[in-house]
């Protein structure tokens, strides 16, 4: 696999204005590029990894692979998206939460969102969910997520990344996200 020292755009995805209140994010081989793969490569770590578009039949979707791996202080591989949600915002929509369809290989993987209200790259909003062999729908109320350095509620519209995250402790990771919802009722 390939090292990762910068941060490295990847990924094509397409907004779907769904059922009132909803908005459906899709990923697909056309488009923009919305998302990156970063690693803690960044800051000294040595996990590496890669996120790529594949396909099984007629569904796309994201796919989050490597060997996380805390040695020199490092631990994390990521998919993230920071345009995404200027996007989203010009919709005026009042978010409560995010539903993922996902599979993976029965770890525990993380989702972490930033706000205007986080100062620092290592604070952010996060909740944790296991990514099983079979394709499901997780719904994560922002209720659920927890800030790293205070108490503070998560604020649905104020979203600034959003990020798929295999983090903190040794062990590969595989992670497929096929749709990406955010959801106001």
């Amino acid at each position: 696999m390939k090292y990762f020292f910068f941060s490295i755009l990847l990924f094509i995805t397409n907004i779907l204005f769904a059922e009132e209140g909803e908005v459906n994010i899709l990923f697909s081989l056309e488009s923009s590029e919305d998302w990156q793969f970063i690693s803690d490569r960044t800051m000294g770590g040595v996990s590496d990894g890669q996120a790529f578009v594949d396909k099984d039949g007629d569904l796309f979707f994201a796919r989050l692979i490597g060997n996380v791996s805390t040695d020199n202080n490092g631990g994390f591989i990521q998919l993230r998206s920071i345009l995404l949600f200027e996007k989203l915002y010009k919709e005026n929509k009042t978010f409560l939460g995010v539903r993922l369809n996902v599979r993976g290989n029965g770890e525990i993987y993380h989702i972490f969102i930033r706000t205007n209200e986080n100062r620092t790259y290592r604070d952010f909003f996060s909740a944790t969910f296991v990514a099983d062999d079979d394709w499901q729908t997780l719904d994560l109320p922002f209720s659920q997520f927890k800030q790293r350095y205070s108490n503070n509620s998560l604020d649905g519209n104020d979203i600034k990344t959003f990020a798929i995250v295999a983090y903190g402790r040794d062990f590969i990771s595989d992670v497929s996200i096929s749709k990406i919802t955010f959801y106001n009722e």
